[in-house]
């Protein structure tokens, strides 16, 4: 008789630039889970969209579209690679015009709804670092340690701006600036699943940390429950 799964979820919810995805890999790691990266779930919905002429704006086509795509995720080796129909779109999602499309076609209910169980299943198949928006809130309510990242929106802008020139894709600062205060604006008020902290969260300010002093009070706390 094969063992059963004991799944641990930790969820890491946050807003842009608050060094969500840089934790939640390392913590990841450092515990042996999955990384589940809801954002690129997200941003494959958006660059699917725009491969097939559907607007970011228009809610029944999107959830049309989503509940249609085989999207693929795999974690294995640390990889995190994501495959729309077959198609590896791993660094095509990570373009900001890309991740701007994912924060416009989250708000939309049937995107969410579409997406919503593909993420549960991944989260029931064992020990799980799931991070995003509304992660300890919506996808994992029950979820068995939850933390909410932030940081000042100016610390955030300029980790951002370092992050899209190290990639080869620089941009200003003001504009990096003004776009996040977008995203935080439509993100905190939109109707469906708005990024809020979980009652239960753990909420630790990630300015004038490093993210390996952010993963081992992490990791600590997880231990602690039991994971």
């Amino acid at each position: 008789m094969s063992a059963q799964i004991d799944p641990f979820v930790v969820t890491i919810d946050g807003p842009a630039g608050a060094g969500k995805s840089t934790v939640a890999k390392g913590l990841a790691k450092r515990l042996g889970y999955m990384f589940l990266d809801s954002g690129a779930l997200y941003r494959a919905g958006a660059w699917a969209a725009r491969r097939r002429g559907i607007a970011w704006s228009d809610g029944p086509m999107l959830g049309q579209l989503i509940h249609a795509l085989d999207i693929r995720f795999d974690d294995s080796g640390g990889t995190g690679h994501i495959a729309v129909d077959g198609e590896d779109v791993s660094e095509e999602i990570r373009r900001p015009d890309i991740s701007e499309g994912a924060s416009q076609v989250s708000a939309f209910a049937e995107v969410r709804a579409g997406l919503l169980a593909l993420q549960r299943r991944i989260g029931a198949s064992g020990r799980v670092v799931a991070e995003g928006r509304d992660m300890g809130t919506v996808v994992f309510p029950g979820a068995r340690a939850k933390f909410f990242l932030t940081a000042p929106i100016e610390e955030r802008a300029r980790r951002r701006t370092l992050e899209l020139a190290a990639s080869g894709r620089p941009q200003d600062f003001d504009a990096v600036l003004a776009e996040m205060r977008l995203r935080d604006q439509r993100d905190s008020t939109r109707a469906v699943a708005p990024l809020r902290r979980a009652e239960n969260a753990i909420e630790i300010d990630t300015a004038g940390l490093s993210p390996e002093d952010v993963v081992a009070r992490m990791a600590a706390l997880v231990r602690e429950r039991g994971g």
